[in-house]
């Protein structure tokens, strides 16, 4: 896990070329004196993608590198880029540096060494070049939809990931990485000028020696959704040992039960589902320490159900309420980690008990406060071998790699929102498709997909389409939605396929789609590709998508369709080959797994 970089040329000084390119040559980034301007190669000539204005570059010095390193969890597990580092210096003193990849450009400012940083400067990026966007409006959680040229005006607070399209099948994601403890997170706004942002860092009320990275993952929809450049711009590692941290699937009682996890005997019934399934978690969620106040519980406590969990072989997470977003009114346990006494104190206790995981929920937002917070949450619970999940939570940016038992991070609008309002069921399809080329692309997401029946709205996916999410998605832990009679009744396929599901990649590729339209995703584990694809629109649609592109493919598959048979519910088939084209139902799916 420790960061190589391998000098490919020695650095060279006073460089005088204004213009920087990628090394396979389709990226152009052109240092003037307003900024930098950065194109794309396309047809023989160069596409403008952005502009970020930054005054006052000097010359300065570059090299060229390979960022080499492995995750536990994610799209890719081995990761081998080529870019080329410039490093500027600003006529306030400061120092700019920019990086330039085959997928992407991003850069990061240095404030003036003898001054403070406490409020970094905002900047400029200017994407008006661009024919279509999908942007999400900011909110502390970042749970929201991403609409196709969403109507905004001067001032709007907007959020990463942002995705825009230009002419010729050129796309461009913006994001950011690397976050430290002295950082706030940024989002950005809407200008006058329509096409133009200013990023802006969040509230920061201690000195910061740098800005985080801002990120522009550019190039065709393939690149963008199978780019590693979120983590290819982390810090390495800082744990020298990771043996204890393993991906895997884990039921999950709030979808079905919103208050179950303070009873016994439901989070008995999703154990005894894991085990069934051989599931290697299980999720207790919100008001466990409630659980001695239930009549039926009798005298069960918390420590009951993880004893009942961890005799059973499987390994229990649980809940905690962060306690600086929503308190009053919200769930328990609360006020438990937030002085770093509490904090040792109860993931000692989880470690002595048996818990394998924490879901730390209700963060507010992207200030300092927040990220410092999260990292220390993150860095304590790793003392005790301690997965951790933020939910409610800003999006990730780069720390899975650094940190690498944040397995997941919710920062989506996603499955739970069934138990919330009936908004989600009408937008789900056209949102489950639009997420792989968005939120998806920048870190885990646990949107907690796969559920059958309803929660208290109605879904209208169909049974593949829902099955379909579990490879679409990428999370380090996969926390299956839907009630244990529901999965239990499944067809043994189905049932095998849950079992074997892995939550860790090999290797990510893009084969079809278009947001909110359709998706395919081919992810390879080992020597087994699982292609799956979903509709996202209300009308049959013909899906087509050619795999030359994946390696290793064999041609044993197991196929699960929508049924087309009144009151079946799928189509399973085994082949010796199988087919790239389907034929979805209007919100329908498919998933393959190739041998």
């Amino acid at each position: 896990m420790k960061r190589t970089i391998l000098l490919i040329c020695s650095l060279v000084l006073a460089f005088s070329a204004s213009a920087q390119t990628s090394p396979n040559g389709k990226i152009q980034v052109v240092k003037t004196s307003e900024g930098l301007n950065v194109s794309y190669k396309v047809n023989g000539g160069w596409q403008t993608i952005y502009s970020a204005a930054i005054p006052g570059i000097n010359g300065g010095s570059h090299r060229s590198f390979t960022e080499k390193y492995d995750m536990l969890t994610g799209k890719r597990l081995s990761v081998k880029k080529p870019g080329v580092e410039y490093v500027y210096s600003l006529h306030d003193g400061g120092v700019l540096y920019l990086r330039v990849f085959n997928d992407g450009v991003a850069f990061r400012k240095y404030g003036r060494p003898s001054t403070s940083s406490k409020s970094e400067e905002a900047v400029n990026m200017d994407f008006s070049s661009a024919t279509n966007n999908w942007i999400p409006k900011w909110s502390d959680g970042y749970e929201e939809f991403f609409p196709k040229n969403r109507e905004y005006k001067s001032g709007d607070h907007l959020a990463y990931p942002s995705l825009f399209e230009y002419e010729n099948g050129v796309f461009a994601l913006l994001s950011e990485s690397d976050i430290h403890k002295d950082n706030a997170a940024s989002s950005f706004y809407a200008t006058d000028t329509k096409g133009v942002f200013r990023i802006q860092p969040d509230q920061n009320e201690q000195e910061a020696k740098g800005s985080p990275w801002r990120v522009v993952i550019i190039g065709q929809l393939s690149d963008v959704v199978e780019s590693t450049l979120i983590s290819d711009l982390a810090s390495p590692c800082q744990y020298d040992d990771t043996s204890w941290i393993k991906p895997g699937v884990a039921s999950w009682v709030y979808w079905a039960y919103n208050h179950g996890s303070n009873d016994y005997n439901i989070i008995k019934k999703y154990v005894d589902m894991a085990v069934e399934l051989k599931f290697p978690y299980v999720l207790i969620d919100a008001e466990w320490d409630d659980m001695d106040k239930i009549p039926s519980n009798g005298s069960k406590r918390i420590e009951d159900a993880v004893k009942y969990a961890v005799d059973k072989g499987i390994k229990p997470m649980i809940w905690y309420n962060s306690s600086v977003g929503w308190i009053n009114g919200a769930p328990g346990p609360k006020f438990r980690l937030n002085k770093p006494e509490d904090r040792e104190k109860e993931f000692a206790w989880c470690e002595k008990i048996g818990v394998k995981g924490v879901k730390i929920d209700f963060f507010s937002g992207d200030n300092n406060m927040n990220m410092k917070y999260m990292i220390e949450l993150l860095e304590c619970a790793a003392k005790h071998h301690l997965l951790v999940n933020f939910h409610g939570a800003p999006i990730p940016r780069g720390w899975p790699r650094t940190y690498p038992n944040l397995i997941s991070t919710e920062g989506v609008y996603g499955a739970e929102w069934y138990n919330n309002v009936p908004t989600f069921t009408k937008r789900a399809a056209a949102h489950n498709a639009t997420l792989p080329f968005t939120r998806n692309v920048i870190g885990p997401m646990d949107y907690t997909p796969c559920a059958f029946t309803d929660s208290q709205h109605p879904h209208i996916t169909t049974h593949a389409h829902e099955l379909a999410l579990t490879a679409l998605y990428e999370s380090g832990v996969q926390h299956l939605a839907d009630r244990p009679e529901s999965f239990l009744s499944q067809p043994q396929p189905v049932k095998d396929y849950l079992t074997n599901l892995p939550t860790a990649w090999d290797e990510t590729r893009l084969l079809a789609g278009y947001p909110a339209e359709e998706v395919v995703i081919a992810r390879r584990k080992g020597s087994t590709w699982y292609i799956a694809g979903i509709n996202g629109t209300d009308s049959p649609r013909t899906v087509s998508f050619s795999t030359r592109k994946l390696k290793k493919l064999g041609k044993k598959a197991t196929i699960f369709e929508d049924s087309t048979t009144p009151n079946a519910k799928w189509k399973v088939s085994t082949l010796s080959d199988y087919p790239t084209t389907f034929n979805l139902q209007p919100r329908g799916g498919f998933v393959i797994v190739v041998e």
